[in-house]
């Protein structure tokens, strides 16, 4: 079959890039597989970050591009037996065989009309990255999405562990209408408080991405960081997939906090659609101490795998335990190990190649 993959966010190197890419990869074996992108350093920096081996796959010219008239997009979509695409709820009118759209976060307030209607119906199946989004999806959209979660590779490092307190994120996201999405401020604030109270022999990592090619990002960032000025707070920025394993396998504690504060049933845009640094974490053995929102509650049994919190009193407390708490802290790193494995191996692909191919 020839396939072919569209993002149109491919230059933001972000979790999605991971799983379109991914998603190109792992259908590479007995078909012909596209990626639609006019810059092959793009696809090079996502395949680099994520440590993705894409080789196999052809870059062509994107005929998503506005500069494309529609004619042409339906002239060359012809030639494609499937076509995926990364939807922010929109659907591209093309004349592949089968039409199949990802949505990576819900859809508050979107509004479909007749005409988006008609064009639902050309859609095979639209598929989600968790529960969390297919709720608002599937309301929004009228339609019944399937989940697939994203892709999750574990490569745990037998290291000694260290009291490392970690979080990895995005400093900024693109597309989502909140500054702090990742909410690293509010870890920050509360890591501050825990030392002032007493807090000793622990530090607090921060791996960020951050965007080197946007001069207010760089300041931002640089103005976050001199908040952490004298406290036991580091930051790295922009490690590749196997700079965060060392972090991940020395760390004992991952934190996480995304949606705080936020009306998720207004915004549910603003919790983690998923959560895949959390599973990465748990496959090497951290601990979680996450938010009980969003994809996070469909990752972590609480009080099995790691601990879900309501409030900043909460992630306090449960953090504060595992500090105090080895024979805890060493069980739940097991347990945690453990629920890892449910969201990595060839699962993903498998569940890709299932709705392509079903």
């Amino acid at each position: 079959m020839r396939i072919g993959v569209y993002d149109p966010y491919l230059d933001d190197i972000g979790g999605g890039e991971k799983y379109m890419m991914t998603l190109a990869k792992s259908l590479v074996q007995g078909n012909e597989v596209d990626i639609f992108w006019d810059n092959i350093g793009d696809l090079e920096k996502v395949a680099k970050r994520f440590d993705l081996d894409v080789s196999n796959v052809r870059l062509m010219p994107n005929i998503f591009s506005p500069n494309v008239g529609f004619i042409k997009r339906f002239i060359e979509t012809k030639k494609y037996d499937v076509l995926i695409i990364l939807s922010d709820g929109s659907v591209p009118i093309v004349s592949s065989k089968k039409l199949f759209l990802h949505v990576q976060q819900p859809l508050p307030g979107l509004k479909v009309g007749l005409k988006s209607k008609m064009k639902l119906s050309r859609v095979d199946k639209v598929f989600c990255n968790s529960y969390f989004t297919k709720r608002f999806v599937d309301k929004n959209l009228g339609v019944d999405s399937i989940v697939i979660y994203p892709p999750v590779t574990l490569h745990p490092k037998k290291e000694e562990k260290e009291n490392i307190i970690l979080h990895v994120g995005r400093f900024r996201v693109r597309n989502v209408g909140i500054s702090d999405y990742k909410k690293q401020d509010v870890m920050v604030k509360e890591f501050k408080k825990m030392v002032d109270n007493g807090l000793r022999k622990w530090k607090f990592i921060i791996a960020a991405s951050v965007d080197e090619n946007n001069d207010n990002e760089i300041k931002i960032f640089e103005e976050f960081v001199n908040k952490a000025k004298d406290y036991p707070i580091e930051f790295e920025v922009n490690k590749t997939n196997k700079e965060l394993w060392d972090l991940y396998s020395r760390a004992k504690i991952y934190w996480h906090a995304s949606g705080f504060g936020e009306d998720l049933e207004k915004h549910p845009e603003f919790a983690e659609h998923f959560g895949i640094s959390t599973v990465e974490a748990m496959g090497a053995g951290v601990v979680p101490v996450v938010i009980n929102s969003g994809g996070q509650k469909e990752i972590v049994e609480d009080e099995v795998s790691g601990f879900l919190w309501n409030t900043l009193e909460e992630l306090k407390e449960r953090t504060l335990l595992l500090t105090k708490e080895d024979k805890i802290l060493k069980t739940m790193s097991s347990a945690a190990k453990k629920r890892a494995q449910d969201f990595a191996g060839d699962r993903f692909g498998d569940d890709v190649k299932r709705m392509v191919y079903g």
